[in-house]
């Protein structure tokens, strides 16, 4: 059985949700400003947010929800300026892997305080963090908070936020 992603049932780990904050300092396209937007791909699955009208510091607060079985495949995510009457332009990509999140994930914590760093992740060559990232025990459930650099681009910072979410009937971690 096929979901909507294209992952089937039996393969599923569970879902990823992305909480897209904002984008700070991103890169004018237009005249003055830009109108960002988000895509976020894995594999086959590609989302988006909306578009935030004239704002380099865009406030988005929207959750993208990937299906996910196949916890090495990198995640990416590109900015675009959304043009009316012309292709949309790039303001810059992003990357990043899931396999440390989801092995704190598999390590089923229970009766921690609230808040305990489980790890942390250092910036990178391999990575586009621009700070140090942790990956916590927050009410139940592993979130990790990420401020990432965007790459092929004059200037511009992504910051969200990852948590698990187990699916009843999923193979699961």
């Amino acid at each position: 059985m096929k979901g909507r992603s294209g992952v089937s049932m039996e393969s599923l780990l569970g879902l990823l949700r992305i909480r897209i904050y904002r984008g700070v300092n991103l890169a004018i396209r237009d005249v003055l400003s830009s109108d960002p937007y988000v895509i976020v791909r894995m594999g086959k699955q590609k989302l988006k947010t909306s578009v935030v009208k004239r704002n380099v510091n865009p406030e988005w607060n929207e959750d993208l929800t990937l299906s996910i079985s196949d916890p090495n495949l990198p995640i990416t995510l590109q900015v675009y300026d959304k043009d009316r009457f012309s292709f949309d332009d790039k303001m810059g990509d992003a990357e990043f892997d899931i396999v440390t999140f989801v092995e704190a994930v598999r390590m089923h914590f229970q009766n921690i305080p609230s808040g305990t760093i489980i790890t942390k992740i250092k910036p990178s060559r391999v990575n586009c963090l621009a700070e140090e990232s942790s990956i916590v025990w927050e009410d139940g459930k592993v979130v990790q908070n990420m401020v990432l650099r965007l790459r092929n681009v004059e200037c511009g910072e992504l910051e969200l936020q990852l948590q698990w979410i187990d699916i009843p009937g999923s193979r699961g971690l």
